[in-house]
């Protein structure tokens, strides 16, 4: 049987935090680089999502964020375009979600962009909450049935 040189396997591996938790400097984005909102994840390190130019495009998860940040639907991110491929582009980083308000009030990120919900919506800022869910009975509906 071989012996393990090794300093420990997947698990080890999946409990290495880079400091993600302290504040880091807020990237804005230079030519040839995009902000978009991610719309759906596909698999195998892709994901779609909307561009803030109105173009919907196919993107791919670079290696160094691939285990190690997650995206899911409704997160900012930011992309490299590719100029080769307009339908193509690349994930360079995810905004944290306070980053992402800070991006909307300096206005680089349109008004219209809804921050932090997913792609199955919630409470806007116009929202006050007074619309029901649910729908309600009264006793003698109720008798009746």
């Amino acid at each position: 049987m071989p012996k393990n040189k090794g300093k420990g396997g997947k698990n080890r591996k999946r409990g290495k935090n880079e400091a993600d938790d302290e504040k880091r400097e807020l990237v804005f984005k230079e030519d040839g680089q995009e902000y978009a909102q991610v719309l759906r994840m596909l698999g195998n390190g892709r994901c779609e999502a909307m561009c803030i130019d109105g173009t919907k495009r196919l993107c791919h998860i670079r290696g160094k964020m691939h285990k190690k940040v997650w995206i899911a639907a409704g997160d900012i991110i930011l992309v490299g375009l590719r100029d080769y491929q307009d339908d193509k582009a690349d994930v360079i980083l995810k905004y944290m979600p306070d980053e992402a308000r800070l991006l909307k009030a300096y206005g680089e990120l349109p008004d219209s962009t809804r921050l932090n919900e997913g792609i199955g919506g919630g409470l806007d800022e116009e929202d006050d909450g007074t619309g029901n869910d649910y729908i309600e009975f009264e006793d003698e509906d109720i008798d009746k049935i």
